[in-house]
Formats: C-alpha cells, structure tokens, sequence
C-alpha cells in the first residue's frame, strides 16, 4: 500500500520505533503461543479457552488505562472463567502445553490490545491503525525471521519442502491463509481504534463461536457433554458482559 501511495506512509524514528517494539514483541509472542496450543489440542478447545479473552482485558485495562470493572461486569467473568474450567476438565484432548499456551496468548494479545489503545490515544503522527498494525507487524516479521531460520531454516529449502511432500497445492493454501489472516488482523486493528479493549475482546469472542463450530464439524473432534456444556457456559458469559456494557453505555449517553 505504501509503494503505490494506496494508503500514506507513516513518518517513523527511532523513538516511535522503540515504542512500537513491544507491541510487536507481544504480537509475536501471541501468534507463536497460539499457533503452539493449536498443534497441541484441538482447535475447539484452543479456541474455548481463548474465550477467557475479556477476563485478561479488564484486569489489564484497569492496570494500564485505569478502566476500572464494574461489579456487574466483573459477575459477568465468572461464567466465562467457571465455562472454561468445566470444558477444559473434561476436554478429551487436554494437556498442559496446549492449555498453558492458549492462556498465555490470551495475556500477550489483551496486552498487545490494550497497549495499542494507550499508543493510539498519544496521536502519534500519521500512525494510525492501519500504519501501526503494519509497522507492528513488519517488526514481528523481523523478530521471528532469526527464530524460524535457527530453528526450521534447513527444513525449508526446495529439496527438504518436496521430501516432505510440501507441493504446490500447500504452498498456496499457506499463502492464501496468510492472506485472510492479515486481513483479519487488520480489519481487528481498525475495529479497535473505534472501540474499547473490552468490548472489542468481546466481539473476538463471539466470532470464536462460529470457529468452535466449524473446526469441530470440520475436523470431527469429539465433544463431551460436559465439555459442550462448558463451551456454551464460557460463550454464555460473554453474552452477559455484552449485555452488561451495553446498559453501562446506554446509560452514560443518557447522561450526557
């Protein structure tokens, strides 16, 4: 976008870029986190405990932007936290590795999140939401490229992708699934320039419905009762603080 002046390019310095660099060194790490817990269980239940992603967006954002919970709101976590304890207690495929990552990008996204927020609120030139999330990403580019090559670097040479079956037909499903992602990403930045940490965690979560759905009718992954119960107990709280923030918000319009 930048090359065909599509969008305007951001003016950075050495100050902005340092500031820039923990929001990709979060981002990084969630990607990596997640991307570990999807190879560990199944994506049902990467996606169930990534449901808690409201629980880790308000206690960050009271830390860091002094957005202090409601009692309502903080009654609306305790299914989300009791939903996901009852599915991850009787989730045929749980291990630790994959629970403990899944928690673990949940906390580097919602701080990934919430410090953004703060960032945007600092008007920092032409860096909005779209420069930002591409200068955020260019920088994780950088930080994981030394990590892939020390790590899998021998593995992708073209004689080591045929050996092991990596054709074509995969090559492009990679890329066009980076793609999407990207403009997942993307779109979740411009989103979160318009609304709060909280509520756009939220709106994260009901899209996670539809992932839940289709991975296991997709991949067949088995479901206990219990586990389903759980599932539709976390997504249910969800519901509830949507519910809740919206009356706050209705509210505080009337009031003003």
């Amino acid at each position: 976008m930048w090359a065909v002046k599509a969008h305007p390019r951001p003016n950075l310095n050495e100050d902005t870029l340092k500031s820039i660099l923990p929001l990709a060194s979060v981002h990084t790490l969630g990607n990596l986190l997640t991307n570990v817990s999807l190879g560990a269980v199944a994506v049902s239940f990467t996606h169930t405990i990534k449901a808690m992603e409201p629980f880790f967006s308000v206690l960050l954002s009271s830390i860091f932007l002094n957005e202090k919970p409601t009692p309502a709101v903080l009654l609306s976590m305790l299914p989300i936290v009791g939903g996901v304890a009852l599915a991850s207690a009787t989730e045929m495929s749980f291990n630790w590795a994959g629970f403990t990552a899944a928690m673990g990008s949940n906390l580097t996204f919602q701080s990934r999140n919430v410090l953004s927020k703060k960032f945007m609120g600092k008007g920092k030139g032409s860096l909005d939401n779209i420069n930002l999330f591409s200068t955020i990403t260019i920088l994780a580019f950088c930080l994981m490229t030394p990590v892939v090559l020390l790590t899998d670097g021998f593995l992708l040479t073209p004689a080591a992708l045929k050996a092991s079956g990596v054709g074509e037909a995969i090559i492009r499903q990679a890329l066009a699934a980076a793609v999407c992602f990207h403009a997942y990403q993307q779109v979740s930045y411009m989103i979160l320039a318009r609304v709060s940490p909280v509520s756009h965690s939220i709106g994260n979560c009901l899209k996670r419905v539809i992932v839940i759905v289709a991975s296991v009718l997709f991949f067949r992954n088995p479901m206990g009762i219990q586990n389903m119960v759980g599932t539709a107990i976390a997504l249910a709280g969800v519901f509830a603080y949507s519910q809740v923030k919206r009356g706050q918000n209705a509210a505080a319009a009337k009031v003003a």
